[in-house]
């Protein structure tokens, strides 16, 4: 599956699209990118303060366009066809 990443995870990946196989769920895939690129990609999508119950993920992560936190959130399935984007969390204020 083709996983593109946007903004500052551009930076912390050092690429703007990787090819990764063999991983079947969203959770899989963050541990594959936090075991082989960074952890630090998995630091800022799941343990910052505004994670919790209703919001598992800080950031977003579209799989074929869709948000997974409209689907299975880290439970949401992938298959090697998947076209994946991963955005870091927003700031502002």
């Amino acid at each position: 599956m083709k996983v593109r990443f946007y903004a500052t995870f551009r930076e912390i990946i050092g690429r703007k699209e990787i090819e990764v196989s063999g991983v079947t769920t969203v959770g899989e895939l963050l541990d594959y990118l936090a075991e082989h690129y960074t952890p630090e990609i998995k630091k800022q999508l799941l343990e910052t303060p505004r994670v919790g119950p209703d919001k598992p993920i800080d950031g977003m992560i579209l799989v074929n366009g869709h948000n997974v936190l409209h689907l299975r959130g880290l439970e949401t399935e992938l298959k090697e066809d998947d076209d994946v984007r991963i955005f870091p969390p927003a700031g502002g204020g």
